[in-house]
């Protein structure tokens, strides 16, 4: 075993909540190290909004694709287009972006090493030593002033760490990377479109979720995800690329990870670790986007880090779930309560594609996902929209 480094800040995991968190405080001085096992690759669509572009100042050249639509598909195959007026959503390959974050990171001063984390102990003076084995298989030993976990779904850290993490639910992503087809070929269903994303609602695709097919530039990610046990994702996967008409294209990758419901009660020990990302549980329901939350996560546990070391105060450390539920909370549980109403069965699922055709809806839909917060600058569309809700929940409208 190494003799050991002392650092302000360990950061757990370099995903993008872990490369923010760690970019945050190197950039304020702070020695931080940025801990990574290196190899792996999130199931993710790639889809980042302009509220992350323009938050995190992410270049031009990640983006391999501007997605200016998205296509709803319904149980009985009905289409519903949502076009974004006058912007658009960016697509990122995940391998290329996450690694652009930790090398930022790194060239504002934080330490990167590669190794996966092993165990969690303190020194004879108290201090929060972190056990990891590096490439070769070494275990190697690293202590810090405060622990940033941002080491995925099921994290570690949090296990070690902080109370709750048995209580948190996951469901199960699953995607296939493959060549993108030409765009515009196919027909009706199988059409391919480069700057639009596709999301089927069926319960053949996903019984409690939904399916996606969201184009990367020249690859394009096939996936699906349910929390449901026995339901076969891979199966699920190959039915959703045959109705697409991806299913001669060539298959690049394959990638599976657990996704957390909802948000911890509780993101700190109380004394000298926080967590972020999905080690926290920020990952929106119905949706399922992750990228924007997990950053926007990794800067309030920077914040709330900063806040510990400058004072020396522990309960700083609660200010990191403050600070993000507060913006962010509202928008969860409405997102939560949707997913367990309209993914509850095929004839609500049916209904909610048919209201994506309002337009009242659509411009709120995209206001909220693009700016990240409910919109508060239309009250006549929310009554609009509200009502017309009521009607088909009551059952006045037909589906």
């Amino acid at each position: 075993m190494s003799t050991t480094d002392t650092f302000d800040a360990i950061v757990v995991g370099g995903g993008p909540s872990g490369a923010t968190a760690a970019d945050d405080l190197a950039r304020a001085g702070r020695r931080v190290l940025l801990l990574d096992r290196a190899g792996r690759i999130k199931p993710c669509g790639g889809a980042i909004p302009p509220r992350l572009i323009r938050d995190f100042a992410i270049p031009d050249d990640l983006l391999v694709a501007r997605v200016r639509a998205a296509r709803m598909v319904s149980p009985a195959a009905r289409e519903v287009e949502m076009p974004i007026e006058g912007g658009f959503v960016g697509m990122v390959d995940r391998e290329v972006f996450d690694e652009f974050l930790r090398d930022r990171a790194a060239a504002h001063g934080a330490i990167r090493r590669t190794g996966t984390f092993h165990r969690f102990e303190r020194d004879p003076h108290g201090m929060a030593t972190i056990i990891y084995t590096d490439p070769d298989g070494a275990e190697q030993r690293v202590r810090g002033r405060v622990v940033i976990g941002a080491d995925g779904a099921k994290s570690q850290v949090a296990r070690q760490c902080v109370a709750g993490w048995q209580r948190v639910r996951y469901v199960f992503a699953y995607h296939e990377i493959v060549r993108s087809p030409r765009h515009g070929s196919g027909e009706g269903l199988a059409a391919f479109d480069s700057a639009r994303c596709d999301v089927w609602y069926q319960g053949k695709i996903s019984p409690d979720f939904y399916g996606w097919v969201f184009p990367h530039g020249e690859t394009t990610s096939v996936g699906s995800g349910s929390a449901r046990k026995g339901f076969s994702l891979r199966k699920s996967v190959t039915d959703l690329r045959a109705a697409a008409g991806l299913a001669g294209q060539p298959t690049l990758r394959r990638e599976g990870a657990p996704i957390p419901l909802r948000p911890m009660k509780r993101w700190d020990n109380g004394r000298d670790v926080v967590l972020a990302g999905d080690a926290a549980g920020v990952v929106a329901p119905a949706s399922g986007e992750g990228i924007y939350y997990a950053m926007a996560g990794g800067r309030f546990a920077a914040d709330a880090a900063e806040a510990f070391l400058a004072t020396g105060r522990a309960t700083a450390l609660a200010g990191a779930r403050r600070a993000f539920m507060r913006l962010h909370g509202r928008v969860f549980w409405i997102l939560g309560m949707m997913q367990w109403f309209w993914y509850s069965s095929d004839k609500r699922r049916e209904t909610f594609v048919k209201l994506c055709r309002d337009p009242d809806i659509q411009r709120l839909t995209w206001d909220a996902y693009m700016n990240k917060e409910l919109v508060r600058s239309r009250p006549a569309a929310h009554v609009r929209v509200f009502f017309k809700d009521l009607a088909h929940l009551l059952g006045f409208a037909s589906a």
